[in-house]
């Protein structure tokens, strides 16, 4: 089996990381997100319209009597007969108003979907996303601590955690960089699935690197090699299986994010985003921190 020299390139594959974190760091931060009507309040009309789709303009025009706030009303086609609008919260009242100007306009409409959410549900949403991501990142630290106790040199099991929660925050910082820029010039938004598909990123970041970090504790008590060569060795033994893997999931994540709905293709694109740089983390992130932090020991 050919063993590539991953560790002893590490300086490579580091400095990729982080120029990756520092540029989707300050996407982030300068841009913010493009927040859904899950966080910031209002309602969601997703109509296919039979015939022709309509003008944007003429939807606008027809909508204008309905009390509707023109600066929150956005209208985005979708697909070829598939309309999106976005409003501020209405009455279900209105709801059935906006349906029958669409029917003025063109006839045959169906409603695929219909969302309405207040703005002190969507603050609520927003702060409770940040506990479960913030409780979910102590508990993966404190439970890798525990898992790896008996594994106390040369490395103590502590920064075992501190290198996988590590690389995981590279990974989650790295996926939300992207749909900053991608709010910014595509106007995607996030929501609560974005959350989901965050929460999970983290966890799948998590297990590709401890089942790395498990075969680094096999190999330990009976390499002949030094900490650097038999970390290098359990990276190779491991590359095949974390990359076909990951390969496999990514394939079907495209194949929804190409054939898929709107209502899950955020989710689908994030985890796309998020497994294929978890899987680069797993690999040329965690187990060269922990190298590091060897030669920092001694």
């Amino acid at each position: 089996m050919t063993n590539y020299r991953i560790i002893q390139k590490r300086k490579i594959w580091l400095s990729i990381s982080l120029v990756l974190f520092v540029v989707f760091t300050a996407a982030l931060f300068t841009w913010g997100f493009k927040y859904g009507i899950d966080f910031t309040g209002g309602s969601l009309l997703e109509v296919k319209f039979s015939d022709s789709r309509p003008q944007s303009t003429d939807i606008q025009t027809a909508l204008s009597g309905l009390n509707l706030n023109s600066n929150s009303l956005i209208i985005q086609p979708v697909g070829e007969k598939d309309m999106i609008l976005r409003f501020q919260e209405t009455s279900e009242e209105t709801h059935q108003a906006v349906l029958s100007e669409l029917k003025e306009v063109a006839g045959g409409v169906e409603e695929l979907r219909f969302e309405s959410v207040g703005p002190s549900i969507g603050a609520e949403l927003k702060r409770k996303a940040f506990y479960a991501i913030f409780f979910v990142l102590i508990a993966i630290l404190l439970y890798i601590t525990y898992v790896f106790r008996k594994v106390s040199k040369p490395v103590a099991s502590w920064k075992y955690g501190s290198a996988a929660l590590l690389a995981m925050f590279h990974d989650a910082i790295i996926t939300m960089g992207v749909f900053a820029v991608l709010g910014r010039f595509y106007n995607i938004e996030i929501n609560t699935t974005f959350v989901a598909a965050l929460l999970t990123v983290i966890g799948y970041s998590v297990h590709d690197t401890i089942v790395v970090f498990d075969r680094i504790r096999e190999n330990l008590p009976r390499s002949n090699e030094d900490f650097e060569g038999t970390i290098n060795t359990s990276l190779n033994q491991t590359l095949v299986r974390s990359l076909n893997t990951s390969l496999t999931t990514i394939f079907v994540l495209l194949a929804i994010i190409i054939f898929g709905g709107e209502s899950i293709r955020t989710f689908a694109l994030a985890m796309a985003i998020g497994i294929f740089f978890g899987t680069y983390s797993s690999i040329f992130v965690a187990p060269p921190l922990l190298v590091i932090w060897e030669k920092m020991k001694k």
